[in-house]
């Protein structure tokens, strides 16, 4: 299946990639879209025969629960309601605790990375079966990038990829952006995992920017691509002609001739690698030795680990043993960042509302609290938490937010006895 070039799609420059020339497909964020109905721009491309693909970014594929039945049906419905030839994922947990670790169940708003372990390998693979016995169209999983490592990991990531294909015949998708984070912030060689992979499963690439800060790199989607990245989409080209390549913008749009010189320079660079390749084929990877025998409960084992994970980088819990807590602090700080710059997108009022202290009362709020109902309800708990505290100063404000909140939520703001109540709700939770 040839894809082409393409871009993702999102509503904001939803116009601008109408009119792009050369837009032979689109990717659109799956659950941005309704079960139902497409998006008018959405119509109209695919009656100019553009295929759109849903990419799926709440899975949690790589958690220890299994897929969650409600969200498998709803990516199967927009996939129906595409025609689309295949779907994605990732290769990631987005979520922890809950039944498994009798804790609360808390949402990271992001995709965190799983370990490279035989017992995290054991988890992903039913898991990603589960998935493909639920969808219409084949799945294809990306690797994502990582601010953190795992201690005591097992395999390389192309090894881990290529175990993964081995025994659940998932296709790829290889995100090269994802490749150079790694290599920046956890030292491994895009070339070394390009040549462990099984470059001919690959469905189609990401190529994205990013930004370097203080030694970690950031994979924005929001700033321009670089030509390290543009050199990893190059090293895979050397190794295999992909489907179809896809340049992913999802913040700081900027105006259409950068987006049109991106995408020429992609294609500058899949030509430039393709005429000096001394072709050959893949690389056929090397495969890992798994231990003889693995003791049972890796789905346990993966719950409790993931949960401490996620409660260090959300809830201020104690960092698990064996990992970096410079970069986990990092890890963390960007997490609230993203949830702020989310909630702001999802409930646009509110910055409005609070104006320049909407950051850092969001901030101190997400501090201890985390998130466990999806940004919307994040919305509605912050707003009510600025509410109990007789927040913000200024009556009229306050009003506003008021007003807002008893839209959304209840007929009526709530008053300082609700602290009480959220919290016995939090205490019964946590037990």
């Amino acid at each position: 299946m040839k894809l082409g070039t393409g871009i993702g799609w999102r509503p904001e420059i939803a116009d601008v990639i109408e009119a792009l020339p050369g837009i032979d497909w689109v990717e659109a964020v799956a659950e941005n879209l309704c079960t139902d109905h497409l998006p008018e721009s959405l119509v109209r491309l695919r009656e100019r025969g553009v295929t759109v693909v849903p990419h799926g970014v709440s899975l949690g594929l790589g958690g220890a629960d299994r897929p969650d039945p409600g969200r498998l049906a709803a990516l199967a419905a927009r996939a129906g309601l595409l025609g689309t030839p295949l779907v994605t994922e990732h290769i990631a947990f987005v979520r922890a605790g809950g039944p498994l670790t009798a804790s609360p169940l808390l949402e990271a708003g992001h995709l965190l990375p799983v370990p490279r372990t035989w017992d995290a390998l054991d988890v992903l693979c039913e898991n990603v079966r589960i998935a493909q016995d639920s969808l219409p169209v084949p799945l294809a999983l990306e690797n994502i990038a990582a601010l953190i490592s795992w201690p005591d990991e097992e395999m390389t990531e192309g090894q881990f990829l290529a175990e993964l294909v081995e025994r659940t015949g998932v296709r790829l998708l290889i995100d090269v952006a994802n490749l150079h984070t790694n290599h920046v912030n956890r030292g491994e060689d895009p070339a070394t995992a390009l040549d462990e992979l099984p470059v001919e499963a690959i469905a189609y690439v990401h190529v994205a920017g990013g930004v370097e800060k203080d030694g970690v790199w950031h994979d924005t989607h929001a700033h321009p691509v670089t030509r390290p990245v543009l050199d990893v989409l190059a090293e895979l080209r050397s190794r295999v002609d992909p489907p179809g390549v896809l340049l992913e913008r999802d913040d700081d749009f900027p105006p259409a001739e950068e987006l049109a010189g991106e995408l020429s320079a992609i294609r500058g660079t899949l030509e430039a690698a393709a005429a000096t390749s001394p072709g050959g084929g893949p690389r056929r990877p090397v495969r890992p030795t798994a231990p003889v025998a693995r003791a049972a409960g890796g789905r346990d084992r993966a719950a409790m680990a993931q949960a401490a994970v996620l409660s260090a980088l959300v809830a201020g819990s104690p960092v698990p043993d064996g990992f970096d807590h410079r970069r986990l602090g990092v890890q963390s700080r960007a997490l609230a960042a993203k949830r702020a710059g989310v909630v702001a997108k999802v409930a646009p009022e509110l910055p409005e509302i609070l104006g320049d202290g909407y950051r850092e009362a969001f901030l101190s709020y997400a501090r201890n609290r985390p998130m466990s109902g999806g940004y919307r309800r994040d919305a509605l708990d912050f707003a009510e938490q600025l509410l109990i505290a007789g927040h913000p100063a200024d009556a009229g404000a306050r009003r506003k937010l008021a007003r807002w909140w008893q839209e959304r939520a209840a007929p009526r703001p709530p008053r300082r006895g609700a602290r009480l109540v959220r919290a016995a709700r939090t205490a019964l939770l946590g037990r």
